[in-house]
């Protein structure tokens, strides 16, 4: 499936050109998604999609996105928990 991914300053303002990439564990079972997802940027200033995430089963999942504009880098993490 996929994501949109909006990317903002603190301030709000839209960022444009960031490279973005995606990393998913599942830490109870060892391992990671079974495919690579990639990032491009959408239509619209500061969004981006996310393509070719699949989760292989349920339970507990960690996403890591890993942002770099310019001279600055974050990186987001969200848990999830996926039922049956």
């Amino acid at each position: 499936h996929s994501w949109i991914l909006t990317v903002t300053t603190e301030d709000g303002m839209p960022v444009e050109g960031a490279d973005i990439s995606i990393e998913g564990d599942m830490p109870e079972h060892g391992h990671g998604l079974p495919t690579q997802p990639e990032v491009t940027a959408a239509q619209v200033s500061g969004t981006y999609l996310a393509e070719g995430l699949k989760f292989s089963m349920p339970g507990w999942w960690v996403l890591k996105f890993n942002i770099h504009a310019g001279d600055r880098k974050d990186t987001v993490s969200f848990n999830l928990l996926l039922k049956e």
